[in-house]
């Protein structure tokens, strides 16, 4: 839920913008609409900005400003936030819930109760807005997981996942970038890129951009995105 805004100091030369105590729609559209505003605004100093579920992390240089200027400036433009907030960008990630590349999907469909396909069309129905990143690069946090798919995370997680596993749990859902360990259930596949390459905009998704998901049949994967 929201809370009175805090700026809470992160050693010399950050300061973390608390702006709720619990995950909630209307916590994380403050957070978004705050990042839009510092990054199309930036307050003097300011270096990076990295935005979570409930706060924004603001980087500042401390040879030009320090905390107590940086957490003036961040609560004003707070304050003046638009109460509308922006239109989100929409993007579409293809998937491929074919065998071999969800191996899970037999697991998800026997614990929910539903066939297969029922999961495919449940996933494929989902609205997913990009929460925040983390753990890895390019690790784009979607949430808004249709409740009928939601399974907790598996008690071990699975080695050398390969990069592109469309991945689910909680409330969440996750297009992996590097092949890596995981504990969460692997539905399908994605050629999509959320790795551009490009030094101003590195990574697909900005946060707060809508995703839908298209499936595509297991030759188109392989032809690549």
């Amino acid at each position: 839920m929201t809370m009175p805004p805090r700026a809470v100091p992160v050693a010399d030369r950050a300061l973390l913008v608390e702006l709720g105590d619990a995950v909630a729609p209307e916590v994380q559209a403050q957070v978004w609409a705050l990042d839009r505003a510092l990054r199309g605004d930036p307050v003097p100093g300011q270096v990076e900005l990295v935005p979570a579920m409930v706060n924004l992390l603001v980087i500042f240089d401390p040879l030009v400003t320090d905390h107590a200027a940086v957490a003036a400036a961040v609560l004003a433009r707070l304050a003046s936030l638009p109460e509308v907030p922006q239109d989100a960008t929409p993007r579409e990630v293809l998937v491929c819930y074919d065998p071999p590349h969800a191996p899970d999907l037999a697991a998800v469909a026997a614990q929910t109760g539903l066939t297969e396909e029922a999961v495919i069309a449940a996933h494929l129905a989902g609205e997913f807005r990009v929460a925040m990143y983390g753990f890895a690069p390019g690790y784009a946090y979607l949430t808004g997981l249709p409740e009928p798919i939601r399974l907790p995370r598996k008690t071990a997680p699975l080695r050398a996942v390969p990069a592109g596993s469309v991945i689910i749990a909680g409330g969440q859902c996750l297009v992996t970038t590097l092949t890596m360990p995981t504990g969460w259930w692997i539905i399908g596949r994605s050629p999509t890129r959320i790795l551009t390459g490009a030094e101003a905009h590195p990574f697909l998704f900005d946060v707060g951009d809508r995703v839908r998901f298209r499936r595509i049949p297991a030759s188109e994967l392989e032809q690549g995105a």
